[in-house]
């Protein structure tokens, strides 16, 4: 098979499409032929040397993936060759094919194509994960996305509506606000120029953000701390804004508030199918209503990926960025 490989780590153009040997399905695991992966954040540390797979894990970027599946390994039950599925991965769904443990497969969702659904797994665990698995969302909160036209951002507007929760997000263009406001989101904030501890407050009648989506870490800490409204919580994926920052423990005693942070890619394998198994319960049938959608924003063969990345790391993409399997 052919697979996206990364000889050297640096920019785009390491990213190598080569010929590889095929993986073989073993306990557990199903092989799947691959019609679409999606690109993300990770793929990207992954590619620049500073984020390594996890022990036992595809050498090859690609945390999610669609497509049919090929060969059942030993003790799988449940699923037959020719399933249209979507997968959350280790690593891997740059390519071909790849091996997928069977906790982390799910049906593509009804009311979605087989190529959209790449655009689905990562997104969607990492969402009902965090803001509803950690941070509890309920009806009638506040929630405060950070770059919600992002794949991230995109998603969690939508699920956090479908549940009945007010939606704050932030984000750097006219366009990329306008998007979100077609999606849900209630208050549509441009960091470039507004404050978003001062509008949520606002919006909030100076009780601030009952949930916080993060995925700035240590460059916006200090003011989602702020923007918490008491007993609220924050939740942190990412450090794009930096490892490093102070917190006020002061005020965050003050509001009763918790911080956590949480990744996907190297947690046990019997946690990620416990949110995988969450997914399939509580969102799918969210798709079958069309009350969620993936939402991307263009796609390219999977030899290009290098585009790909470029398109990503300049942050010149609404949703998700699709690539596709020959």
């Amino acid at each position: 098979m052919h697979a996206i490989t990364i000889p050297e780590p640096g920019g785009p153009e390491s990213l190598v499409w080569a010929e590889v040997p095929d993986p073989q399905p073993g306990e557990g695991e199903v092989l799947v032929e691959v019609a679409a992966s999606a690109v993300n954040r990770a793929d990207i540390m992954q590619r620049q040397g500073f984020y390594d797979p996890p022990p036992g894990a595809s050498p090859y970027p690609g945390l999610e993936c669609s497509g049919r599946v090929a060969a059942l390994g030993p003790g799988v039950s449940g699923w037959a060759v020719g399933d249209e599925v979507c997968a959350l991965l280790s690593g891997g769904g740059y390519a071909e094919k790849v091996v997928v443990p069977a906790g982390q497969l799910l049906p593509v969702p009804q009311g979605v194509d087989l190529k959209g659904a790449a655009a689905l797994p990562e997104v969607v665990c990492t969402v009902w994960s965090n803001v509803f698995m950690v941070a509890h969302l309920r009806p009638g909160e506040t929630l405060l996305v950070h770059g919600g036209s992002s794949g991230i951002g995109t998603m969690a507007i939508q699920l956090a509506k479908a549940v009945g929760a007010k939606v704050a997000v932030t984000a750097g263009t006219k366009e990329k606000l306008e998007r979100c406001a077609e999606l849900g989101a209630d208050v549509l904030i441009n960091y470039r120029d507004q404050d978003f501890v001062a509008e949520v407050k606002d919006v909030t009648g100076g009780a601030g953000a009952d949930v916080i989506l993060d995925n700035m870490g240590a460059k916006y800490l200090d003011r989602n701390v702020q923007a918490l409204a008491v007993n609220g919580r924050l939740a942190i994926i990412g450090m794009q804004g930096g490892r490093k920052g102070e917190l006020n423990i002061g005020t965050l005693l003050a509001k009763r508030a918790a911080v956590s942070a949480t990744s996907l890619r190297a947690r046990p394998l019997e946690e990620k199918a416990a949110i995988v198994a969450a997914v399939r319960e509580h969102v799918w049938p969210l798709f079958a209503g069309g009350h969620v959608r993936p939402v991307v924003d263009r796609e390219m063969p999977m030899s290009e990926a290098a585009e790909g990345h470029r398109v990503v790391e300049e942050s010149g993409h609404i949703g998700k960025v699709l690539l596709v399997a020959p």
